[in-house]
């Protein structure tokens, strides 16, 4: 039988509106490769990453979805398995912004209950071009206690971080980081302690 390769595998999901850059984050995080011609996502696609974190090999299984309403009955069922989901926005354009309320109740209500979030405004090279002050995307943020960054894939700002962040919040909260064996896929464990930033 071969071994595996990996101690973890951690499910990521991207969502957003459509042009908000999210396979462009994707394809920067994976490949580290920028592609200027635009295709929209039809439907789902993923892509594997394996990294490092805390001494454990994690294999990153990312899910980049559709953002066309006509595909969100696709999608929404790919909530259900993540562990993470990533919420993007484009910075140039206020409608994607105005919309992370949809996209917030839609994982509220497809996704595992202690799913771990990330607000990310993207194409913050494009500050010529900004619609969406930083300060609203920090306001959201700390409403709902979902950690916030911008992103650009073109400039290649954050977007490690990213999903590198994201994976340490799973990783924190895994509680069989410490045992023995391989390719643990952990999609509805719940950590009672898992340090949200509000106490409601």
């Amino acid at each position: 039988m071969a071994k595996k390769t990996y101690d973890l595998l951690f499910k990521l999901l991207l969502i957003g509106d459509s042009g908000v850059g999210k396979t462009c984050l994707l394809f920067r995080f994976s490949d580290d490769a920028f592609n200027t011609t635009f295709i929209s996502t039809i439907g789902i696609d993923f892509k594997i990453k394996t990294v490092e974190l805390g001494g454990k090999k994690i294999k990153l299984q990312i899910w980049d979805t559709a953002g066309q309403e006509r595909f969100h009955t696709i999608t929404t069922s790919y909530y259900r398995g993540a562990m993470g989901i990533m919420l993007v926005y484009d910075i140039t354009n206020a409608r994607t912004f105005e919309n992370i309320s949809k996209w917030l109740r839609n994982i509220d209500e497809h996704a595992n209950e202690d799913v771990e979030k990330m607000i990310l405004g993207n194409k913050c090279d494009m500050d010529d071009k900004r619609q969406v002050p930083k300060e609203r995307g920090d306001a959201i943020a700390r409403e709902h206690c979902i950690p916030f960054l911008e992103t650009s894939a073109k400039s290649n700002i954050n977007v490690e971080k990213a999903f590198m962040d994201l994976a340490q919040a799973i990783l924190d909260k895994t509680p069989s980081r410490d045992s023995q064996g391989g390719g643990v896929d952990i999609t509805s464990q719940r950590d009672q302690n898992k340090g949200s930033c509000c106490s409601k």
